[in-house]
């Protein structure tokens, strides 16, 4: 098997309206399908940033979903790469979102020497800002 690339991430949500909305209006993702009532789920949407997808999917309908933990196993957060991270967190807050993560009480810190922060989506999805790569 030879891994070409990362195809997408499937996001589940509760709060579909408000998810739909942090990934494209704020984030910038466009929406490729918006598919109803598919599988027994109310909403199953396809949105792309590039060549990278989300699979944005609500319950299966009578389902509630667990909520997000840092302490679960699997992924933690999703992470993008940005121009400036002053500049997005500025952008993003004159878009009227406020739901950033503080550490040491700072929304913007370093980790390594690079500056970054972390935004929570409406669903509970961590999501990194970052303006440099991490190398070692």
């Amino acid at each position: 098997m030879s891994v070409k690339m990362i195809h997408h991430i499937c996001i589940q949500t509760e709060q579909y309206t408000e998810s739909l909305d942090f990934y494209t209006r704020i984030i910038g993702f466009e929406i490729v399908s918006e598919n109803l009532n598919f599988h027994g789920r109310a909403y199953n949407t396809w949105i792309k940033f590039g060549d990278f997808m989300i699979e944005l999917q609500t319950p299966k309908e009578g389902e509630q979903f667990n909520k997000w933990s840092s302490l679960n196993a699997g992924p933690v957060h999703l992470a993008f790469m940005v121009d400036n991270v002053e500049q997005e967190y500025e952008r993003i807050k004159s878009l009227g979102y406020e739901n950033f993560k503080l550490k040491n009480g700072q929304v913007i810190y370093k980790v390594l020497g690079e500056s970054l922060f972390k935004i929570k989506a409406p669903e509970g999805t961590e999501i990194e800002m970052r303006d440099t790569e991490i190398t070692f």
